[in-house]
């Protein structure tokens, strides 16, 4: 039986929000389908999904900020979750540093220890963090899902791109498309990828 971990991608008070610094609008606008999300998870009995919360949280003086403006600076209230979203006392949370979840971190180790064969991204934003979190997802020869309404980035054009990249090797869902084939004892992940190489 597959078992699926949903990776709840930096919904962090330093990108979403109108007082966020680095805000993604459409972060805001996927909150309410991910609050959904996270309700349906909740309730079900077993573990056969989980909830995985990685938070960006950078030291004061990160090589990050060499490109990009200073944010979730960890211990900080950019760094900590927005709280429509907030994490469980049971819910994993992974700590970050650079774009991907898996990078210098133990992710990979908890997926493997709970016997994940499947990773579900979600999140901000979806042409940065969750793309490079599924792209290491796969290096490490999980299967992806990406959740395309529970995902966002600062434009919709942006959004847009991110999932067609993540279209060549992952499984391009809704939320109501996921959970329903999960319902119905259906491994979601079924003819994800490209193998005919028809992505544009």
């Amino acid at each position: 039986m597959s078992k699926y971990a949903i990776l709840v991608i930096d919904m962090l008070n330093d990108f979403v929000g109108e007082k966020a610094p680095l805000r993604c609008p459409g972060g805001e606008t996927v909150t309410p389908d991910l609050q959904k999300l996270f309700k349906w998870v909740r309730e079900r009995e077993g573990d056969e999904v989980q909830l995985v919360h990685i938070q960006e949280a950078h030291r004061k003086n990160d090589a990050d900020f060499r490109v990009r403006p200073v944010h979730a600076v960890k211990g900080t209230w950019g760094s900590d979750f927005i709280k429509e979203l907030y994490p469980k006392e049971d819910e994993y949370i992974v700590q970050k540093r650079r774009h991907s979840g898996f990078a210098y971190t133990d992710l990979d180790l908890y997926l493997r220890e709970e016997n994940i064969s499947t990773v579900v991204v979600t999140g901000v934003w979806t042409n940065v963090c969750v793309r490079s979190t599924a792209s290491d997802a796969l290096y490490s020869a999980y299967k992806v899902i990406a959740l395309s309404d529970g995902c966002a980035s600062k434009t919709e054009e942006m959004h847009e791109y991110g999932l067609n990249d993540l279209s060549l090797f992952a499984k391009i869902l809704t939320i109501d498309e996921f959970t329903n084939a999960i319902d119905s004892g259906i491994d979601p992940w079924i003819g994800g990828g490209d193998t005919q190489n028809k992505v544009e």
